[in-house]
């Protein structure tokens, strides 16, 4: 096929290259295509991960503008998620990857949507904020700084390992996902208690269930990001699918 007849290709591999050319590891617009999508990755992660950290920030100093900041630039990280998904696609129609290559980029395009899944959580939690305001503010419960600082650990380590390509982060994350679920089971109890003994605490509080909820499956996927990496870069899976939080989540979600 003609050089001008030769359908769009991603933005790196039109920077250069013989698109004619095999495929992996010999054209340098095929290594481009494949730098652009870790690039575009690592930035929408690093979106989400800052917005679960505002969410948080604005759930513990009960900062309203900082959680409508959260909610308005949710858009951003959904606005990537599409850029991801077309450059993946375009880049296995028009390189034919094979083997490490064909399974980072499907790999990629799994991340970015577990990414984009904590970009909605954050804007859940930071929604469940801006209601707040409208009610009684009951006292932080103790086990819940404790819970948003692992839950940030766990999306730090993660998005860490995708940036370095590292697979061992993932073999610690089912303990990791224990102890948040043990704050979250502790905090649930802590607040049924408050609700119990006074009445006046019930809506303020069923909203802090339904954010330690979206805590509880950041922890998730978060997790689950690092699991593929594991097998982007290993090839060997660490669980079965059934056991993705998507397909078979611990809790009924609002």
């Amino acid at each position: 096929m003609p050089e001008n007849d030769a359908p769009p290709i991603p933005e790196a591999a039109r920077q250069g290259g013989d698109v004619t050319a095999p495929a992996a590891h010999t054209v340098k617009a095929f290594d481009d295509d494949l730098e652009r999508l870790r690039a575009l990755v690592a930035e929408m992660g690093g979106l989400a991960e800052a917005a679960i950290d505002h969410a948080t920030q604005a759930l513990m100093r009960r900062d309203s503008a900082l959680a409508a900041r959260v909610i308005a630039e949710d858009g951003r990280i959904d606005a990537l998620a599409a850029v991801i998904e077309r450059e993946g696609v375009c880049i296995i129609a028009l390189r034919a990857p094979m083997a490490d290559d064909l399974r980072e980029i499907v790999s990629a395009l799994k991340i970015a949507v577990l990414i984009e899944r904590l970009g909605d959580f954050a804007k859940h939690i930071a929604t469940r904020v801006a209601i707040m305001q409208d009610h009684r503010w009951i006292e932080p419960i103790s086990v819940l700084p404790a819970m948003l600082a692992t839950v940030k650990g766990v999306v730090t380590a993660a998005l860490d390992a995708f940036a370095a390509r590292d697979p061992l982060p993932a073999l610690a994350m089912t303990q990791q996902r224990r102890v948040v679920n043990d704050f979250y089971d502790s905090l649930f109890r802590a607040l049924l208690t408050h609700m119990m003994e006074d009445a006046q605490t019930i809506t303020p509080c069923a909203h802090l269930l339904f954010i330690a909820q979206s805590l509880e499956r950041i922890g998730d996927h978060a997790a689950i990001v690092a699991e593929v990496v594991h097998f982007s870069v290993t090839g060997e899976r660490l669980r079965a699918a059934s056991q993705d939080p998507d397909l078979a989540p611990r809790r009924t979600e609002r």
